[in-house]
């Protein structure tokens, strides 16, 4: 399953997140995203866990959780909705 995980601070590293994880299963990838340019966070991640109910408890037990002085926000990840090119806007 496909973890959104939200509302991070701009200091966490993708280990803090791993470590917050880990004890609910194994974690096949983890990755925080990041500005293109600067290479800052963008204050969101996502984390995929081969089984669903490890996936399930990790949310029902890390969502609104304090990671580094905010509430984090964890649910399962929306699929990525097509958006039209910036050539193809009217």
């Amino acid at each position: 399953m496909n973890i959104y995980v939200g509302n991070l601070s701009y200091e966490v590293t993708e280990d803090e997140v791993r470590d917050i994880f880990s004890p609910y299963g194994e974690i096949s990838s983890l990755s925080i995203i990041k500005d293109k340019y600067s290479g800052q966070s963008k204050g969101f991640g996502f984390v995929e866990m081969p089984n669903q109910a490890e996936a399930e408890e990790a949310i029902k037990t890390l969502n609104e959780s304090d990671l580094k002085g905010r509430n984090i926000k964890v649910n399962q990840a929306k699929p990525k909705e097509d958006r039209p090119r910036r050539s193809e806007r009217y």
